[in-house]
């Protein structure tokens, strides 16, 4: 089954040139996929189609095999893509860490000592142990993203999507987020400028530019 499929996308920004004039992209069961292109050739604008916070002009997104057609039907659905964004300050904004990361399940509908208890292993997973009570905004670029995806991971998600989740990591922390994808069952997309760490992770990698995606050798 796809957890995405994209077809036919035509999306352009507001006197701007068209970003995709018939783009197709679907992600599958099982698979992990690498995204690569030049600033402004529309990555980030593909993951906020995927998730319904922009709307194309033309073309069908479909979520796990139902039709989006309008905000109502990606709500239910958004929850089951972890979504980590380019700017984890773009997805932070409790108080401490331990808030931030439980504030999803809390969402879900868990009672707080559940949301809680996910959000600990959330955060042990990525060793992050002590950082709970950790103010969010006082924390390093590198600890906001690997909490960004504690965030995602507590919501126990189908798949993700990930846009540049290494971006300002040295090389300890990029090495230990690498090792918990790794260790990972999930499907992904990933977009990144690095491409040693699309090759280490995925098992294919597109690059996007002129609006169009293009496998890579």
């Amino acid at each position: 089954m796809s957890l995405i499929r994209m077809t036919g996308i035509h999306f352009a920004y507001p006197g701007r040139p068209p970003v995709f004039a018939g783009l197709d992209f679907s992600l599958e069961e099982g698979q992990r996929v690498g995204i690569l292109g030049p600033n402004g050739a529309g990555k980030s604008t593909l993951f906020l189609l995927a998730m319904g916070l922009l709307s194309a002009q033309a073309g069908a997104v479909e979520l796990f095999g139902q039709a989006m057609r309008r905000e109502a039907d990606f709500a239910p659905l958004r929850t089951r893509l972890g979504y980590c964004f380019q700017d984890p300050d773009d997805q932070l904004f409790c108080p401490t860490v331990l808030e931030d990361v439980a504030f999803g399940p809390l969402n879900q509908g868990l009672e707080r000592g559940q949301a809680l208890e996910r959000a600990h292993r959330a955060l042990a997973e990525l060793g992050l142990d002590g950082f709970a009570e950790r103010v969010t905004y006082q924390l390093s670029g590198g600890e906001k993203r690997l909490v960004t995806l504690a965030t995602v991971l507590a919501l126990r998600p189908q798949a993700l999507l990930l846009d540049e989740p290494t971006a300002g990591l040295d090389p300890q922390t990029q090495a230990r987020f690498e090792s918990v994808l790794q260790k990972s069952q999930l499907p992904w997309a990933v977009i990144s400028h690095d491409h040693g760490f699309l090759r280490r992770l995925c098992h294919q990698v597109l690059e996007l530019s002129g609006g169009r995606l293009t496998p890579l050798a």
